[in-house]
């Protein structure tokens, strides 16, 4: 018989990972759940994913539609958050990085003085995201 693993929540997934910022990863993902209660958790490509757990209207998965933010836990040294769609945001406060031409826009923290610094334009910029949502 063929062994099945267990698909982990994020919280198990949190806690079985050696990442030197775990505190920011904890913080993160307390600030990111509390921006509004339409925005869920799942582990998506063996990383915390954010998702809008809210209705919408049908749409291609390979759209990334439902993904608001995926945290990028592979260097020790920060923790990259990934907006898949993250070119549909207005980014007000400046927090977003980069422009790729697959939409994504990208935060990095490597401290929690750096979290609470770009914590209300991360806030900000999640919240319009789920504005656009249809």
């Amino acid at each position: 018989m063929a062994k099945t693993s267990k698909t982990l929540t994020v919280p198990e997934l949190i806690d079985a990972v050696n990442h030197p910022l775990k505190p920011v990863i904890l913080a993160l993902r307390e600030a990111i759940l509390n921006v509004h209660n339409a925005v869920g958790e799942e582990v998506k490509w063996n990383s915390p994913c954010f998702i809008y757990s809210g209705d919408m209207e049908p749409f291609d998965p390979k759209t990334y539609a439902r993904d608001i933010v995926v945290l990028h836990l592979r260097k020790p040294d920060q923790i990259l958050l990934v907006f898949p769609t993250g070119a549909r945001i207005a980014d007000t406060h400046g927090v977003l990085e980069g422009s790729y031409t697959d939409g994504r826009r990208m935060v990095t923290i490597t401290s929690l003085q750096e979290l609470e610094h770009k914590k209300s334009g991360l806030e900000a910029a999640i919240l319009d995201w789920i504005k656009g949502v249809k």
